[in-house]
């Protein structure tokens, strides 16, 4: 089924509870505006945003279940659940809303933990879920201020905040996030030791 944007919008937030919509919105309006900034497709970066925590108030069970009756990336399903919905979603907006635009799904798949290779579309909408008007938390000014020059530096910050987070909590880290920051470091054009 193929919906316009307000049609899209009521329908993903009936599915989660207000105040994520509210975040889903900063994202948007960020997403856009990073779009804007750095030249990717902004109308792209609109919908991955609509659309890139549809599946986050799914119970568990429900998540796992569309990953394991549909061969979604088998792997995923030893690592921590939070990064559960980003596949999930990324699948249910192809099925249920008609997404085809594979930079568009990938940047919904990939929002949450970022990989190696990330497309200008996938760094915008995940330094977007970063930095949203929302966000409040230790040092989300200095990304915000990282993003007014460089996507690439502002996000490999953002992921290394999200290193330092699960550290720690002495929790396990997410090897594409890892590999998502090196990646990104390499393609800071100045940087102290990167030469």
């Amino acid at each position: 089924m193929v919906y316009n944007r307000e049609q899209l919008m009521e329908a993903v937030s009936s599915q989660m509870p207000a105040k994520r919509w509210q975040h889903t919105l900063g994202v948007m309006e960020t997403a856009v505006k990073l779009a804007e900034q750095y030249g990717a497709d902004p109308v792209k970066a609109e919908l991955a945003s609509i659309l890139h925590d549809v599946a986050k108030y799914w119970p568990t069970d429900r998540l796992e279940q569309v990953l394991r009756e549909n061969h979604l990336n088998p792997g995923l399903l030893q690592e921590d659940k939070q990064l559960w919905h980003a596949e999930v979603g990324a699948f249910v907006a192809q099925q249920e809303y008609g997404i085809e635009d594979l930079d568009i799904l990938d940047a919904i798949r990939y929002h949450t933990s970022g990989r190696e290779g990330m497309s200008l579309l996938e760094k915008v909408v995940c330094l977007a879920d970063y930095i949203e008007p929302g966000r409040d938390f230790p040092g989300v000014n200095k990304l915000r201020k990282l993003a007014n020059h460089s996507l690439e530096e502002a996000l490999a910050a953002g992921l290394g905040t999200t290193i330092s987070h699960l550290v720690e909590k002495n929790k396990a880290i997410y090897v594409l996030t890892v590999q998502a920051r090196n990646d990104l470091m390499k393609q800071m054009p100045i940087m102290e030791g990167n030469s």
